[in-house]
C-alpha cells in the first residue's frame, strides 16, 4: 500500500513556517507583507476561495486587502483598480480571482498586474522566466506539488517524470519545474499515443487533466510517486456527490510507492504557496533576502537569510 502524502499537514507546516518568517520580517525590517485579492461578481465557489485566502493571509500575520466588485464592473474600471494596487507600496501581491465575467478579457487583466506582484505566476513575463529557469514567481499549484515531491523523494535528478495535461496553469509550469530539477520529463495530452504505456515508465506521475479517475492502477509503475492535481465532483449511486482526483485512488494506491489523496493532497498547498509567494515578493521588493522554498530550510537557516 502506498504512503499517503498528506497535503493538509504539509500545508499547515508551511503556513506555520511562513508566519514565523513574516514575524521576523516585521521585527527586523518593519515590513508587513500585503496581499490584495480582487473578486468580480458573485460566483459562489470564488467567494469561498476568497474568504479562505483572506482568513489564511491574516493568520500568517500578513495584511489582507479584499476588493469585491459588481459583476457588471467594466474592464476599464478593473484595470484602473489593478493600476492603483500596482502602485501601492503596502501591496506586495495581487491576485484577481478567476473566472472573470464574460465581458472582461482575462489575459489582458492578468498581464496588467505588475510582474513583481503577480503572485499567481500567470503574467507572461513570469511564464517566460520559468521556462528559461530564471528567477521569477512560480504558479502556486505546481510549486506546492514540487515541494511535496522534494520533501518525499529528496533529490529528483535523473528521475523520469510524466505530466498529464498541458495547461498553462499546471501542466506546462509543472514540467518546467521538473526539468529544472534535472528530471527527464514527458508532457502527455489528449493526442498522446499509448498513454498507459508512457505512464508505466515514469518514476513520478503528475495528473492534471480534469477527468475523474482517468489514471488507473495498472498505468502506474510499481513504487512510483503519484501527484494527483485533479479535483472533480462526481455523483454517487444514492444521488449525493463526492470529490475524486484524476487518478483512481483505490487501484493506484496499491501499486504506487506514494500518492496524494483527493481531497487533502495538492489542494491545501495552493493557498499556502500563495502566501509563500507574497512573502517572497515582499522581501524581493524591499531588498531582503528570502529562501526560494520556505519549508526546505531549517529555522536557523531562515533566520540567517532574513538577517535576524
Amino acid at each position: 500500500m502506498a504512503t499517503i502524502i498528506d497535503g493538509k499537514a504539509f500545508s499547515a507546516n508551511l503556513r506555520g513556517e511562513i508566519a514565523r518568517k513574516v514575524d521576523i520580517v516585521k521585527r527586523n525590517h518593519s515590513l508587513t507583507p500585503g496581499l490584495a485579492v480582487v473578486l468580480v461578481g458573485e460566483d459562489p465557489a470564488s467567494q469561498v476561495y476568497v474568504r479562505s485566502k483572506g482568513k489564511q493571509t491574516a493568520e500568517a500575520g500578513m495584511n489582507s486587502y479584499e476588493h469585491k466588485l459588481d459583476a457588471g464592473t467594466s474592464q476599464a474600471d478593473l484595470l484602473a483598480l489593478i493600476d492603483q494596487l500596482n502602485n501601492d507600496p503596502d501591496v506586495h501581491g495581487i491576485l484577481v480571482q478567476l473566472p472573470l465575467p464574460g465581458h472582461i478579457d482575462e489575459e489582458s487583466v492578468i498581464n496588467s498586474i505588475s510582474v513583481d506582484k503577480d503572485v499567481d505566476g500567470f503574467h507572461l513575463s513570469n511564464v517566460g522566466r520559468l521556462s528559461i529557469g530564471a528567477e521569477g514567481i512560480v504558479p502556486c499549484t505546481p510549486l506546492g506539488s514540487l515541494m511535496m515531491l522534494k520533501d518525499h523523494l529528496g533529490d529528483l535528478s535523473g528521475m523520469k517524470a510524466i505530466v498529464l495535461g498541458r495547461s498553462n496553469i499546471v501542466g506546462k509550469p509543472m514540467a518546467a519545474l521538473l526539468l529544472k530539477e534535472s528530471c527527464t520529463v514527458t508532457i502527455a495530452h489528449s493526442r498522446t499515443r499509448d498513454l498507459p504505456g508512457e505512464c508505466r515508465m515514469a518514476d513520478i506521475v503528475v495528473a492534471a487533466v480534469g477527468r475523474p479517475e482517468m489514471v488507473k492502477g495498472d498505468w502506474i509503475k510499481p513504487g512510483a510517486t503519484v501527484i494527483d492535481v485533479g479535483i472533480n465532483r462526481i455523483e454517487k449511486e444514492d444521488g449525493t456527490t463526492r470529490l475524486v482526483g484524476d487518478v483512481e485512488f483505490e487501484s493506484a494506491s496499491k501499486v504506487a510507492g506514494a500518492i496524494t489523496p483527493v481531497p487533502g493532497g495538492v489542494g491545501p498547498m495552493t493557498i499556502a504557496c500563495l502566501l509563500h509567494n507574497t512573502l517572497q515578493q515582499a522581501c524581493r521588493l524591499n531588498g531582503i533576502d528570502v529562501p526560494e522554498y520556505c519549508l526546505l530550510y531549517t529555522s536557523d537557516a531562515a533566520d540567517d537569510l532574513l538577517q535576524v
